[in-house]
């Protein structure tokens, strides 16, 4: 018996294959469980239906985390769930480098409501959908713990993200419901090609981790089957690091004999 037979499953912010959220879905699928996924507009949203094909066939609904509407309309017809992957974050480009004390007021609030209120919002209107028991996950960074220069904004609205999970994890813990996140390293995406820099970090990371290597939308996927599944019912507004023990580091001595 897979791990997550029977279990339900709702997927956010997959937008392409080459997305942390397509490793999630890759993994549960291959764990037993049957996928819902949301897209946001219309650009996405072929790709979206052919992950959805290509994972066992589930529904798809859109899904605007900024518009109450969308998210009741979600509600109503997602039906009963057993999990909830958030993996939704925006900053605008021009606020992913410089100076922090450069953030517009605009800019701030747009970082905020997309990436860190949206868990609220979904949970908010989800809360009737989720079956007692159920596991929410939220995807995140080390940037909200540490100085990752340029990731600015983005650092400052994972950490509201994670404090975010902590206190769902309490509102929740009468229900069972289990609330986590996914701190995952550098992974070449399109969202994380905005960050000004990026390039150079994978290589970096993965020759001062302890393991000596990057990780993938896969290792990702991997936790989140964990999390999703009953072996982690006891582990609630935690911070799960899936970066090749990057985080533990404090002094980086350099390669080879000294």
């Amino acid at each position: 018996m897979a791990l997550l037979d029977g279990k339900t499953i709702l997927v956010t912010g997959v937008a392409n294959r080459w997305s942390i959220a397509s490793g999630i879905v890759r993994q549960l699928h291959a764990h037993g469980a049957r996928l819902i996924l949301t897209y946001q507009g219309e650009r996405v949203e072929d790709a979206v239906r052919d992950h959805a094909e290509e994972y066992g066939g589930g529904p798809v609904f859109e899904c605007d985390v900024t518009n109450d509407g969308s998210l009741r309309a979600l509600s109503e017809n997602v039906g009963k769930i057993d999990g909830l992957v958030h993996s939704i974050a925006f900053v605008k480009k021009e606020d992913l480098s410089g100076k922090v004390y450069d953030t517009s007021r605009d800019g701030f609030t747009m970082a905020m409501d997309i990436s860190a209120y949206s868990l609220i919002a979904l949970v908010g209107h989800l809360k009737n959908n989720l079956n007692d028991g159920a596991s929410i996950m939220a995807m995140t960074y080390l940037g909200s713990l540490q100085i990752v220069p340029n990731y600015n904004i983005a650092g400052i609205a994972k950490a509201a993200l994670e404090s975010t999970v902590r206190y769902l994890a309490y509102d929740l813990g009468e229900r069972g419901i289990r609330v986590n996140a996914i701190s995952a390293g550098p992974i070449k995406t399109a969202s994380s090609r905005q960050v000004a820099g990026f390039s150079a970090m994978p290589a970096k990371v993965g020759a001062a981790s302890p393991l000596k290597r990057n990780v993938s939308a896969d290792d990702v996927g991997n936790c989140a089957v964990y999390l999703a599944s009953d072996l982690s019912t006891q582990v609630t507004g935690d911070v799960h690091f899936v970066d090749a023990g990057y985080h533990v580091m404090g002094m980086y001595p350099e390669a080879g004999p000294g």
